[in-house]
């Protein structure tokens, strides 16, 4: 069983950057793929990265595509979302995943373990 609890979330203008975190606890993360999904107001939950579990491939959505980022911190048990240029279409409350095995999934049914959630606010 793994706990999944983010962090970092919280109101920025427009052309801002945050970075979220995800902590994990129960068991190491070292061997899952981390996924981030958001979803906004009033729409289905989508996709925005994932990283796998070495940290060799990513896959990222094409609409955040160059301005956020996955990562991860075996050691510290920790994935992160580097988000720059943020948009105010870019507010949604987002989710970290986790899913075992090394495929970089889309998917959230690939997911088996979900965070709460962290809330992200852009104003323009």
């Amino acid at each position: 069983q793994v706990q999944l609890v983010e962090s970092g979330g919280g109101l920025v203008q427009a052309g801002g950057s945050l970075r979220l975190s995800c902590a994990a606890s129960g068991r190491t993360i070292s061997i899952y793929t981390m996924g981030w999904f958001r979803q906004a107001p009033g729409k289905e939950r989508e996709f925005v990265a994932a990283i796998s579990w070495v940290g060799s491939t990513t896959n990222t959505a094409d609409s955040v595509k160059g301005r956020f980022t996955a990562s991860r911190d075996n050691a510290k048990n920790t994935a992160y979302l580097q988000m720059n240029s943020l948009k105010p279409e870019d507010t949604a409350v987002y989710y970290c995943a986790a899913k075992k095995g090394m495929a970089v999934a889309t998917q959230q049914d690939a997911y088996d373990y979900w965070g709460q959630g962290t809330q992200v606010t852009v104003s323009s």
